[in-house]
């Protein structure tokens, strides 16, 4: 009971963190099942995809209602996510993608949302009015079809959702204000209408391959919805981007956690693999020994 407790506790922290800085917390969901309600990793990464979908529709409302959604964008990127959030969850069923390497990935994930989340929360404000993009972490590519590499980008970026479970909000923003040339505020509402199309292509592609707990996933989204009000709430007392540093500082802490937890299954791994070849070139010279 304690634990079921705890994890929804931590679950009401996802939207907290999401209602304070706008994103961030989704990436919370994954360890939270798996480490602390105890489910296994591709059961968590499906049950993830459910969650942060939801809560992500949840926060298109108020961008829908305000107009900061472009259509067109989210269709020419969507397209490219979803088919790759797709390819991604069919990837995770291949044999040798355990759920151990699936973790590691999503830890690298994390490290990279971390250092970015780090290095806005450091910078110190310009003067610029708040239309205006900040744009200084992300240089513009030299492209000539800016388009074809958003299609690339956003590939990628579904295929990485679809195998670890993470919207990858921290990609998707950038490459729509860099690449499809959108304000910042679009860029973040057609942002998270792309992280609901891909979360239902990844969902997709894992239903039927691993058992789910509806019951779980229904309540972990109540628990972060309610904490996604009580985030807007406070985000009227606390400066957001301030806290983005130190929740950075926070992801790498959970990231260094999944990365020794998964070390610590390779080893158990690899001398499991070496006492079986022990045992069986024992097995063998044995067996020379008995007809000599």
């Amino acid at each position: 009971m304690m634990t079921w407790i705890l994890g929804h506790i931590l679950a009401s922290g996802i939207g907290i963190s999401l209602g304070l800085i706008g994103g961030g917390g989704s990436v919370l969901a994954l360890p939270i099942l798996v480490y602390v309600m105890g489910v296994p990793t591709k059961s968590a990464i499906a049950m993830t995809l459910v969650i942060v979908g939801t809560v992500s529709f949840i926060g298109v409302i108020p961008h829908w209602r305000k107009g900061n959604i472009n259509y067109q964008k989210a269709y020419i990127f969507g397209s490219a996510t979803m088919l790759g959030a797709f390819m991604g969850a069919k990837i995770a069923a291949l044999p040798f993608i355990t759920g151990s390497l699936q973790m590691l990935l999503f830890a690298i994930m994390m490290l990279l949302a971390a250092g970015l989340m780090i290095q806005k929360g450091s910078k110190k404000a310009a003067n610029k009015s708040p239309e205006e993009p900040d744009l200084e972490l992300y240089p513009p590519p030299i492209c000539k079809y800016c388009w074809l590499w958003l299609l690339t980008e956003g590939l990628g970026v579904g295929i990485l959702t679809g195998l670890v479970g993470v919207g990858g909000g921290f990609a998707i923003v950038p490459a729509l204000v860099i690449l499809g040339k959108m304000p910042m505020k679009e860029a973040i509402g057609t942002s998270l209408l792309i992280l609901v199309a891909n979360s239902v292509a990844g969902f997709l592609g894992y239903l039927g391959q691993v058992e789910l707990d509806w019951k779980l996933i229904v309540t972990f989204i109540v628990a972060a919805s309610l904490g996604s009000f009580l985030g807007a709430y406070l985000s009227q007392f606390i400066d957001g981007k301030k806290l983005q540093k130190y929740f950075g500082y926070f992801l790498i802490a959970v990231a260094t956690f999944v990365l020794f937890q998964n070390q610590s299954a390779f080893q158990r791994k690899r001398s499991s693999v070496s006492w079986q070849h022990r045992s069986y070139t024992v097995g063998i010279i044995e067996s020379k020994n008995i007809k000599l």
